[in-house]
């Protein structure tokens, strides 16, 4: 079903893994997604490598979930990538029958100045899908706390709205930690005229390292909460993933609480630390709630 659809219906819970890197198997990655499935998630997004360097490995993917009958998202960027590549690629998908997209200018690989590509925005990426396959639906991402390359809020809300416009049909909120930035963000997307469905994208809490990398990378503030567990458990990897977990329950708690229509983890292909996370919410509740 597609997304735009379903996230008018009711509340959506879906997850985000990535393909393994070059010829690796495919049995690790079969076996999180087995026991993912029994979340029974709305939706399995499936990312691909920057520069688009893993994209048949996406497709390989996209045909695993699709064989488990789940809905599957597969990503596009304008990194790297022409018309006649995307046209080829997007021939793959829609042979497997998969109905939604996500559609983004993605992360500039180091060294590289523009996208190297026939797409510049992600919104002129959109408009070319739009043109060329209307039936699809298709998906742009937001950020609460404004894009990092963005110089004001306005700024960035301008070019969220240019991606609905040309035909985006719903958003996948990008890494926030602090709720209160989100609602505000709200507010003023939709004051602005932008009045798709918003999927929040969560990122569970299980590195220091890779939290703080993650954190900083998109500009997005790091709450007293978690710059207290980042400063408490510095030289106890253990105890921050468990401190990390309690948080990102928390933190799915108080988005469930501020009335999202969506939730997506971003699982890091770790299923057992995703599942205590998810166990430690109400996620029940969450999906058996309507969409405000």
């Amino acid at each position: 079903m597609k997304i735009s659809a379903l996230s008018k219906e009711k509340n959506t819970f879906s997850f985000e893994v990535f393909p393994p890197k070059g010829d690796a198997s495919l049995a690790p990655l079969e076996d999180t997604l087995t026991h993912l499935y029994e979340y029974d998630p709305d939706f399995v997004s499936i990312t691909y490598g920057a520069g688009g360097t893993n994209e048949g490995r996406s497709v390989d993917v996209c045909k695993l979930v699709k064989e488990s009958g789940h809905a599957v998202m597969p990503h596009f960027t304008c990194i790297g990538n022409t018309r006649e590549k995307i046209d080829e690629y997007i021939g793959n998908y829609l042979d497997l029958g998969i109905e939604n997209v996500l559609l983004l200018r993605g992360d500039l690989p180091e060294g590289w100045t523009g996208t190297r590509g026939d797409f510049v925005h992600a919104d002129s990426l959109i408009a070319y899908f739009r043109e060329k396959h209307p039936g699809l639906s298709l998906g742009a991402a937001c950020y609460p706390e404004i894009h990092i390359e963005s110089d004001t809020l306005e700024e960035d809300v301008k070019y969220l709205k240019s991606k609905q416009d040309m035909g985006a049909e719903f958003f996948m909120a990008q890494l926030c930690h602090d709720v209160t930035a989100y609602e505000r963000f709200i507010e003023c997307i939709r004051r602005a005229g932008i009045t798709v469905p918003v999927v929040v994208g969560i990122m569970p809490i299980l590195s220091r390292e890779g939290t703080i990398r993650m954190t900083l990378s998109n500009g997005c503030s790091i709450p007293a909460e978690l710059a207290a567990i980042i400063g408490r458990y510095e030289r106890d990897a253990d105890g921050f993933r468990e401190a990390g977990k309690a948080f990102t329950a928390r933190l799915i708690d108080r988005y469930i609480g501020a009335g999202v229509c969506g939730l997506h983890l971003y699982t890091l292909n770790k299923y057992k630390d995703v599942s205590e996370i998810i166990d430690a919410c109400d996620i029940a509740g969450f999906r058996a709630g309507c969409p405000r």
